[in-house]
């Protein structure tokens, strides 16, 4: 999936599910979540978001650890949702039986 839709995607289920009274559009990648000079989410909606992202992306956020990274901005969840879906990009072509 490209990039830029995987982020809608992000975006779209964050309108939706945490009733943003905005559009996906206004949401910017790097706007800190949680931040009152951000989106101003609170710890019910960090709760809501955790659940949203395991239904829609079969991602599981394990604990307030994890969250408290992953759920930074649309980047931090767009990186997390890449990394447990096995699709970040390997620096290096794995080798398992070098000759």
């Amino acid at each position: 999936m490209p990039e830029t839709d995987l982020r809608r995607r992000i975006k779209e289920m964050m309108v939706k599910n945490l009733m943003l009274q905005t559009t996906p559009d206004e949401i910017g990648d790097e706007v800190p979540l949680f931040a009152a000079n951000g989106l101003g989410l609170d710890s019910i909606d960090a709760l809501e978001l955790a659940v949203s992202l395991e239904k829609t992306f079969g991602v599981r956020v394990p604990n307030s650890e994890v969250a408290g990274r992953a759920l930074r901005t649309v980047n931090t969840i767009y990186d997390y949702i890449l990394e447990k879906s096995g699709e970040g990009v390997q620096t290096e072509p794995r080798i398992e039986n070098p000759s």
